[in-house]
């Protein structure tokens, strides 16, 4: 079974000569990983065989690994490990920047390492030399468990994943033998392709179908009138959210329709309640209106609104979600809270659902309380632990839990290393954005979305950097379909 560690990390090779450690390294990592002591020998020597270059090729080692693992680099070190001095010295510079550590143990038999050896056409290593690393080895490999390690590894097949995988493996067995339901949500983020500002419409219909096929249940789009940096620059193309709703109630026939989130500021609220009974009537009763506090500055003062202080959008925000269903409701009667005064609260057309729902964002602890005592779900960031901790804010409420993340889906490890090479930025380590994006395959994202599921989400929103990859996710889609 394939073993995942963390990234990054440090992987220490540790065993006598000749017992497989360069062989297993350049199987299980990309070269550019592996910080090699007979490469760097090579570097500052007559070649990988000049032993007289040992002394200088291990303090130049050292600086590498140093400053690999300084700049959060994952980093596997090739080279005997029998020096406990060093290896120490390594683990300490991984537990400094906050870095799994784990030791790989090559213990092959003596006489298996003596006949490679042998067979050697370079680097053989003299006799007596190999003898004495392999009775060097029978004490290090008893010391190995005692000095700290995050894990010491036999040799077998690894993968280095973003941590959100290192545990997916056992929950995806978990789906497939019972499987959870699980819905899913497609955000739009960017609206920059092909076809350019001529082919929006169009492009925005085919995403929709495509994702209609690959089975999301829903199609949430960021309610924001510029790019926000997280995600390109300002002056990229970017439409307006509640129009484009409009659009894609026309583009499609099954998926419910939502903000992730419209800022509470953005708005006169009643309007904004106008605006979403009018999706709901026209789409068929599939809207969902996600409200949040607003937290993009710039774009208020590009705008030309106001951004009030956090306790004044709290508000607001509270005022907002007591009002919207008293506008979806029966009547006309006025509405009057800490902050909105709404004399005439008709609103016809009511929706044509008997509740439309409201979607709160945000993860704090009073977001979370407004959530939990006034809204129907509240969508949350980050891994598994922020997830229950969220979780427990909201007690045993009956508000639902979703949660939004990017995802880059391939179909095999190859492919995700393709698309994080093709699609990250050129100055960000392939690592980085490979985690930025919770990059992984198949099976990867079943366990990881089990994992949410089993922390109490109900629904997962994604945005995909590729849209492309449309058809791999709903690999992912039809494993919760139970």
């Amino acid at each position: 079974m394939e073993l995942k560690l963390p990234s990054p990390c440090v992987v220490i090779l540790v065993g006598p000569g000749a017992s497989g450690k360069s062989t297993w390294a350049a199987e299980q990592f990309p070269p550019e990983l592996v910080v090699s002591s007979d490469r760097l020998r090579a570097l500052v020597g007559a070649g990988e065989d000049d032993i007289a270059a040992s002394a200088d090729a291990f303090a130049l080692l050292h600086v590498v690994v140093r400053q690999r693992i300084g700049r959060g680099l994952t980093t596997v070190v090739d080279t005997l490990g029998l020096d406990k001095d060093r290896r120490l010295q390594w683990l300490g510079l991984a537990r400094d920047a906050g870095m799994a550590c784990v030791a790989v143990a090559f213990d092959t038999p003596a006489e298996e390492c003596r006949r490679r050896n042998r067979e050697r056409t370079a680097k053989r290593i003299p006799a007596d030399a190999l003898t004495s690393q392999l009775r060097s080895w029978s004490a290090v490999k008893k010391e190995l468990p005692t000095e700290g390690y995050d894990d010491v590894l036999q040799p077998t097949a690894v993968r280095v994943v973003p941590s959100a995988f290192v545990e997916s493996t056992a929950a995806q067995a978990r789906q497939e033998e019972a499987p959870a339901g699980l819905r899913f949500g497609l955000q739009l983020s960017s609206y920059t392709h092909p076809g350019g500002r001529a082919g929006t419409a169009a492009w925005v219909r085919e995403v929709a179908a495509k994702a209609e096929a690959a089975g999301f249940d829903a199609i949430y789009v960021m309610d924001h009138f510029r790019q926000i940096p997280q995600v390109g620059r300002a002056w990229e193309d970017f439409l307006e959210s509640w129009t484009t709703l409009g659009y894609l109630a026309a583009c499609t026939t099954r998926v419910r329709l939502g903000t992730l989130v419209s800022g509470i500021t953005y708005r006169n609220v009643a309007h904004l309640g106008k605006i979403a009974a009018t999706l709901d009537v026209l789409s068929g009763g599939r809207a969902v209106c996600g409200v949040g506090l607003a937290w993009f500055e710039a774009e208020h003062k590009a705008y030309g609104w106001p951004f009030p202080p956090v306790n004044e959008r709290y508000a607001l925000l509270e005022d907002a979600l007591q009002l919207l269903p008293v506008l979806w409701g029966p009547g006309n009667k006025p509405f009057r809270g800490r902050v909105l005064d709404v004399p005439d609260t008709a609103c016809y057309p009511r929706p044509l659902q008997e509740h439309l729902p409201v979607l709160v964002g945000g993860s704090g602890p009073r977001t979370l309380r407004l959530a939990a005592r006034y809204a129907d779900a509240v969508n949350v960031f980050g891994d598994v632990a922020a997830v229950r901790k969220a979780a427990g804010h909201l007690g045993n409420r009956s508000v639902e839990l979703t949660h939004l993340s990017t995802t880059l889906i391939g179909k095999n490890p190859q492919d995700v290393d393709r698309l994080v090479q093709q699609l990250r930025p050129r100055n960000v380590n392939p690592a980085r954005y490979a985690a930025t994006v919770n990059a992984g395959t198949v099976d990867d994202q079943i366990g990881r979305f089990r994992e949410l599921s089993e922390a109490g989400v109900a629904e997962v929103m994604i945005s995909l950097p590729d849209l492309g990859t449309l058809d791999t996710v709903a690999e992912v889609i039809s494993a919760f379909r139970v």
